[in-house]
């Protein structure tokens, strides 16, 4: 049995008065974080574009990897994401002509092994390697649906979700046929859309300043943030789990601790 402690109601108001007053602690505040919701991961880094960039370059130089490694661990973060906001369902993945095109290839393969039904729009599709394979694993190997056209995403019921794989960091300048049309389609489209790294249309260090771009309700921000999505206020992910402590640090960015085996982490 617990020994009771008695004590007379003037004391313990002057015990509460006393806890009222003294300053939060890190530990309070960590608690009060939990208890209202607000995210406790903070100081992560969001990268300008030409960080993006230096970043990328250095993955692929001094740190060794090449780019259909880090497009399949990109690839791969996207469709974790998605898996963790959405039950299995059928998915409209929609590529672009680059990178940020090959990270949406990679995560229709793995969403179609996570039990998705995946339809690939890829409008233009580069006369590249790389981009040749990661096609052919899913069209080939998996019988994936391919098309040019973007299929009619005006209705709820016509897919469950749709992976915005169009444009990443590096795109700069006027979005031009066909991926205009498909950008207005999917501003007004009332199916769920997951951007990859980037919102297709917006602004990589601004946000969508012109009003053309994607609206997402789900942002799967590779290696690190950038600084356009500042002000996303739906469910945001950071993945692409592969750069080391200690490049992180050389490069002077803070970024979020994984839980676990996962393959991102919820901000």
């Amino acid at each position: 049995m617990y020994a009771r402690v008695l004590c007379s109601p003037l004391l313990s108001l002057r015990i509460v008065r006393r806890s009222l007053l003294r300053p939060p602690t890190r530990v309070h505040l960590h608690q009060r974080r939990l208890m209202s919701g607000v995210p406790t991961t903070t100081g992560v880094t969001f990268l300008t574009q030409e960080q993006a960039k230096k970043i990328d370059d250095d993955l692929m130089g001094p740190m060794g990897f090449s780019v259909d490694q880090l497009m399949e661990l990109a690839g791969l973060s996207v469709a974790t994401a998605v898996q963790k906001e959405f039950p299995p369902c059928k998915a409209l993945v929609i590529c672009g002509p680059g990178n940020n095109g090959g990270d949406g290839l990679v995560a229709a393969r793995h969403l179609t092994h996570f039990g998705f039904t995946v339809e690939l729009c890829y409008p233009k599709q580069p006369d590249k390697p790389l981009y040749r394979n990661l096609l052919q694993q899913c069209a080939e190997g998996l019988d994936i649906p391919v098309t040019k056209e973007l299929p009619d995403v005006s209705k709820k019921e016509a897919y469950g979700v749709i992976v915005d794989a169009i444009f990443g960091f590096s795109f700069s300048g006027e979005v031009r046929a066909p991926f205009d049309t498909v950008l207005a389609a999917l501003r007004e489209s009332p199916i769920p859309v997951v951007a990859v790294d980037i919102p297709s249309g917006w602004d990589v260090e601004k946000g969508d300043v012109h009003g053309k771009g994607v609206r997402p309700t789900v942002l799967v921000s590779l290696t690190a943030p950038k600084q356009g999505a500042s002000s996303f206020s739906g469910a945001h992910y950071v993945g692409g789990r592969f750069v080391a402590p200690k490049f992180a640090e050389k490069c002077n960015i803070t970024l979020p601790p994984y839980p676990g085996a996962d393959q991102v982490v919820k901000l």
